[in-house]
């Protein structure tokens, strides 16, 4: 997304400024769509800017501070982080809204945030408080947040497709005008109820979009290993798809609304291939060096982090300078850990926790009828 479209400009004394710039948007990968109906381009504004930089600098710094907590063990089980892919999350959102339902996998804490959860409440969650996202009862792995239709946050590699079609099958019997996301990675493309899923999809015709997070490695392994077709928007056979661009936020709000757009026409379900890139390993047990060497790493992080796309458009346009954005990284990074430093005393979860949010009225032992506060604990 190199090449300036077009400037729309503003004149303030005696200099001019831009209000909105427009960039070309990379041609899209297609499968069974036409090409002269995709986007073609983006236009954006400072203010639009500034708040994608600064979620997406809240989400990473969210991440470096769980990666931080687990190393200190004060995060247990599993742990996977997203820096790196940020502007999928943040670009998703820009193009929804939270009357569209999303759901993914257990690599979940910015898509939580997006959603309206904060990192206090993620982080509280990751070590096990009653203050946290699921009460401390979900960890790393499991958000909800129904009141904004995100759905989590899945620990079984793929189980969020099925349940996500089913989100959109109630989006489209009740009659709204919005769609279901089901995220997922490469390795879970391979999972067969994704196209069990899909072929349901398909049949009814369901507000429905499967996003591939193309990472590039399932767990350790990269997807030629993995994947015998490894155009994982070509998937759905007679369902379209396409691929594009995942680092770029731009790229990506603009094919979530036209994908949006297409299924809330009655067009069916559609698949996407965001092709992206995680910094850390798949996991806490994954140094993330043994498979890929630390200057393919390190490239990715020079030419194609999001924050620093994001970053560089508001520099060469003149709408905020270096200091400015440093400033504010600054703020995110004290505010989060004074979060952390407050979320250690919070409270842990307690016995009768462990009944509540499972839908049981009733409790009993030995066929015995009991209230919680008979039960000796």
């Amino acid at each position: 997304m190199k090449s300036l479209a077009r400037k729309t400009l503003v004149s303030t004394g005696s200099r001019s400024f831009a209000s909105t710039v427009t960039l070309n948007i990379p041609e899209f990968e297609l499968h069974r769509l036409d090409k002269s109906q995709m986007p073609k381009q983006a236009t954006t504004n400072k203010d639009e800017l500034m708040s994608y930089f600064k979620r997406m600098s809240v989400m990473r710094r969210t991440e470096i501070v769980a990666d931080n907590l687990y190393k200190s063990k004060m995060i247990r089980g599993f742990c996977h982080l997203y820096d790196g892919q940020e502007a999928i999350a943040e670009g998703m959102e820009a193009a929804l809204t939270y009357e569209d339902a999303i759901i993914t996998a257990y690599r979940d804490h910015c898509q939580a945030i997006c959603r309206g959860d904060t990192p206090y409440r993620v982080l509280a969650e990751m070590v096990q408080k009653r203050t946290g996202s699921s009460a401390g009862k979900g960890g790393s792995m499991h958000y909800y947040n129904s009141k904004n239709n995100f759905y989590g946050g899945n620990g079984i590699v793929g189980a969020q497709l099925p349940v996500g079609t089913g989100l959109a099958f109630a989006l489209k019997y009740q009659g709204k005008p919005n769609v279901a996301v089901s995220m997922y990675g490469d390795g879970a493309a391979n999972q067969g109820q994704l196209y069990e899923a899909a072929n349901m999809a398909a049949l009814w015709k369901l507000p429905m979009i499967y996003v591939c997070e193309n990472n590039l490695y399932g767990m350790g392994t990269s997807n030629e290993r993995a994947s015998h077709n490894t155009k994982f928007y070509t998937r759905g056979d007679l369902i379209p798809g396409f691929k594009i661009d995942g680092q770029n936020i731009l790229v990506v709000r603009e094919a979530m609304r036209w994908a949006k757009e297409y299924c809330v026409k009655g067009n069916g379900p559609l698949f996407i291939e965001f092709i992206t890139y995680r910094y850390h390993g798949h996991s806490m047990s994954d140094p993330g060096i043994t498979y890929r060497t630390r200057e393919e790493i390190n490239e990715v992080r020079a030419k194609r982090d999001p924050i620093e796309i994001v970053r560089k458009l508001l520099l060469e346009n003149s709408w905020a300078q270096e200091s400015e954005l440093k400033d504010i990284e600054k703020k995110i990074r004290a505010d989060i850990d004074a979060d952390v430093e407050k979320l250690k005393l919070d409270p842990e979860p307690n016995a009768e926790d462990l009944y509540s949010h499972v839908g049981i009225g009733k409790h009993y032992i030995r066929g015995v009828e009991y209230k919680l506060s008979q039960l000796d604990y």
